[in-house]
């Protein structure tokens, strides 16, 4: 896992809900870049398709509310998000986007001090944000703690196969198939 992301940014407003990342009528969708291609659709059909592989979502207040859904961070990643920045998380979309593997980190005024197409860099072990353009640097709360080891795993599972002992099992069952 990456814990310094650089990346293009995408800005959006406050109270981003879960069916504008995902929109409830695609729940049926399993394949990952059709996944992908109708995430954000809800703020705007273009995105998606616009938006870089590795690029970093910036967002204002309560990003995530609405649905508890796992279908909204799954998307977020199949779109190629690298990282989402926010003033504030929904509480459910937070938990749900870390056990996926998708680092999300609270950082005050970002979304004022940047456009879409900035270029930034997020160190999310110290809490740095800085804006490539202004060399700006802001403070974001750093990842620590659980939720750390858990995108070092690269989501839940991964990390419970690791503590369980299983991972060796289950990637043995996977060749085999």
């Amino acid at each position: 896992m990456q814990t310094s992301i650089k990346g293009k940014v995408l800005v959006l407003g406050d109270n981003i809900d879960t069916d504008q990342i995902y929109p409830g009528r695609y729940l049926e969708l399993v394949e990952p870049d059709e996944v992908g291609s109708h995430c954000l659709e809800g703020v705007d059909p273009r995105i998606s398709a616009e938006f870089p592989v590795g690029g970093i979502v910036v967002a204002g207040v309560n990003f995530g509310c609405g649905s508890s859904r796992e279908h909204a961070p799954i998307a977020l990643l199949n779109m190629g998000a690298s990282l989402v920045l926010a003033e504030s998380f929904a509480r459910i979309f937070y938990r749900n986007a870390i056990n996926l593997g998708l680092p999300l980190v609270i950082c005050p005024g970002l979304k004022d001090k940047v456009a879409t197409g900035d270029f930034i860099e997020a160190d999310i072990l110290n809490g740095q944000v800085t804006v490539s353009a202004t060399g700006e640097k802001l403070f974001a709360e750093p990842l620590g703690g659980q939720a750390l080891k858990i995108l070092k795993a690269g989501g839940i599972k991964p990390l419970m196969r690791q503590v369980t002992g299983r991972e060796e099992n289950y990637a043995r069952k996977v060749k085999e198939r």
